[in-house]
């Protein structure tokens, strides 16, 4: 059977999608690890005021996968989440770190499907 190649870019974008968890599973402020399709990690945050965002689990300063340990607050209104190791302070809406705007992390985007079931794209 041959795909035509809208259809091979639908299966290519669908398998982009990792599934992570269900909305209801989520606890606003505290981060969840989602291992991408790839091997990459996420890490997935609900903030307080309902929005998804993801972001990269590594933290390029210690070089170790514990963003989404990280504290959630903000910094004048853009949501931040804190290294728990070297307390560097990321952007959750375009990843750059606010104590040094050279680095950023990875931006994934998130959606959610009916049922709420949560899926993480890579970057």
């Amino acid at each position: 059977m041959t795909m035509t190649l809208a259809h091979e870019n639908l299966a290519r974008t669908r398998s982009n999608w990792t599934s992570a968890c269900t909305v209801g599973q989520l606890i606003p402020g505290l981060g969840v690890a989602v291992l991408l399709r790839g091997g990459e990690q996420a890490a997935l945050f609900l903030l307080p005021d309902g929005q998804l965002r993801a972001v990269g689990n590594i933290d390029p300063f210690a070089r170790a996968a514990v963003i989404s340990r990280g504290l959630v607050g903000d910094r004048a209104g853009e949501p931040v989440v804190i290294s728990p190791l070297l307390k560097q302070a990321f952007s959750l809406l375009d990843g750059r770190c606010l104590d040094q705007p050279a680095v950023r992390l990875p931006v994934h985007e998130v959606r959610v499907l009916d049922g709420g079931l949560v899926q993480v794209r890579r970057a």
